[in-house]
């Protein structure tokens, strides 16, 4: 954790600008509750049940998928972060050395939108949370008006956290994450006891290739978080270990993705509803007794307040490097009313939470996969960051390339996310190539995306960055010319 963000208070005040190399004391063991807090969300739950009832799998093949699903996700966020320890910066502010500085405008509008949706969907689910604890408790019931009143405060709560900054969502996600092990084990206790095994085992295997896709639907989720990695890494200094990095943030998503699917999947044998209903919350009240349905319900409530936080706190920082000319927790602002708008819509007009939910993850995943193939084999060139080239908006920039573009990244970012969409299938929108293809079968859009933006980018030619004064903005961006602090690397988290 900061030292800077201690001396100042409760409240970060530090925007997308790098942080500087005395103030990077963070430890990489912190990232654990980050990660642990960013997937405490009974929505896995939803998608277990899912890999059961819609993907027809049997229970070894859901234990397969909920392992490998982090792995694949969460080590493309471990090794994203990397970069937030080489330049400091929030993850689309380094986005700049590798678009150019107007060419950034293009995925970063693109991130902030899906953003949108990411935010909207859990500003729901934490809505639901708390109307099914009102009514498992008070005997309230649900209408269009406490609708509203919950999904309000849920938002509320969600802005005043991540407006505050790293150090009160990290906080947070390190009691949370305490809390929700303790009552998840309750959970797994009385499923263990209650369930009936031998149909949870009789259930007939089904195909690989849904296999394949349960794999993607789970690990959308994560992917969603790869562009925000580095925001919450620009505190480590460069000597951190990059291996510890992403051990850690496998580890903390890991460690709690695969209980919630298994629970989910175990769960949809005797609820098969669940994978299809339209309040993704309120079958826990009738599935648990109430002394477990009630704390856990609550638990959940506050990881899904801790995700949309972090959520955010991220787009805070997109915000800002779009052009918004505000702090950071203003521009947190944004988001909130709009996943305010977007998630009251939602929640009177939708009949299908689910359909509409892996609908929207199967073209999120896309969006932010563009992006990453571009940034991260831009990385492997072994990329250094030059903050006053970041902070730069201007032609006098390093990153300033070729009218504001760097033409090699906007190209091939452009053609990934093209050649995606085109092997994708979702409620909302079908590719002429989704079908006849293990590409599109397998649901491997998102795959595609990131293999051809980064191949694509490997081999077009890239400008340099402009020649600017001083030592650090000479060597920006230059691989092999720069002392590689990763030389140094320290292996102890």
């Amino acid at each position: 954790m900061s030292k800077t963000a201690e001396n100042e208070g409760a409240l970060e005040t530090r925007g997308i600008e790098q942080v500087p190399d005395h103030e990077r004391t963070a430890r990489t063991r912190e990232l654990f509750p980050t990660w642990v807090g960013a997937n405490i969300s009974v929505l896995l739950l939803t998608m277990g049940a899912s890999l059961v009832v819609a993907y027809r799998l049997n229970f070894w093949q859901a234990l397969v998928v909920a392992a490998a699903a982090p792995v694949v996700s969460y080590g493309l966020v471990g090794l994203i972060g990397i970069a937030g320890k080489r330049g400091g910066a929030p993850g689309m502010a380094l986005s700049r050395a590798v678009f150019g500085q107007r060419g950034n405008l293009l995925p970063g509008s693109l991130i902030w939108v899906a953003r949108w949706g990411w935010e909207t969907i859990n500003a729901v689910t934490g809505a639901y949370a708390l109307l099914t604890v009102l009514d498992i408790v008070f005997g309230i019931r649900a209408n269009s008006v406490l609708d509203m009143v919950t999904l309000l405060a849920f938002v509320v709560a969600t802005f005043a956290i991540s407006g505050l900054g790293i150090n009160a969502v990290q906080k947070c996600n390190k009691y949370a994450a305490y809390l929700f092990g303790a009552f998840s084990v309750l959970v797994l206790g009385y499923l263990v006891v209650d369930t009936d095994w031998s149909a949870v085992f009789d259930r007939s295997a089904g195909s690989v290739a849904a296999m394949i896709t349960g794999v993607g639907l789970i690990a959308a989720g994560g992917v969603s978080w790869i562009p925000s990695a580095p925001d919450f890494t620009r505190y480590l200094p460069r000597t951190a270990s990059s291996k510890g990095i992403v051990g850690v943030t496998v580890g903390g998503a890991g460690i709690v993705v695969l209980p919630m699917v298994l629970m989910g999947a175990v769960m949809a044998v005797s609820t098969p509803d669940l994978a299809s209903a339209a309040d993704p919350v309120s079958f826990l009240g009738e599935i648990l007794p109430t002394w477990i349905a009630v704390p856990y319900l609550l638990i959940a409530l506050i990881g899904m307040l801790l995700i949309n936080s972090m959520s955010m706190y991220s787009a805070g920082f997109t915000a800002q490097t779009l052009g918004f000319k505000v702090p950071r927790h203003w521009a947190v602002s944004v988001n909130a009313v709009i996943s305010l708008v977007f998630g009251g819509v939602l929640m009177l007009v939708a009949t299908s939470f689910m359909g509409s939910f892996i609908a929207f993850l199967s073209l999120l995943a896309v969006a932010f996969s563009a992006w990453v193939g571009v940034f991260g084999a831009d990385m492997l060139r072994g990329r250094e960051y030059d903050g006053e080239a970041l902070a730069d908006t201007g032609r006098t920039s390093a990153y300033w390339y070729r009218g504001g573009f760097s033409p090699a990244a906007v190209v091939a970012w452009a053609v990934g996310l093209a050649a995606g969409l085109m092997f994708t299938t979702s409620d909302w929108f079908t590719g002429p190539l989704a079908t006849n293809n293990f590409v599109g079968e397998y649901g491997l859009g998102w795959v595609a995306t990131v293999v051809i933006s980064a191949l694509l980018y490997a081999v077009l030619p890239k400008p340099a960055p402009a020649a600017v004064p001083g030592a650090r903005a000479e060597r920006a961006g230059q691989p092999g010319t720069a002392e590689r602090p990763e030389a140094a690397e320290t292996v102890a988290v």
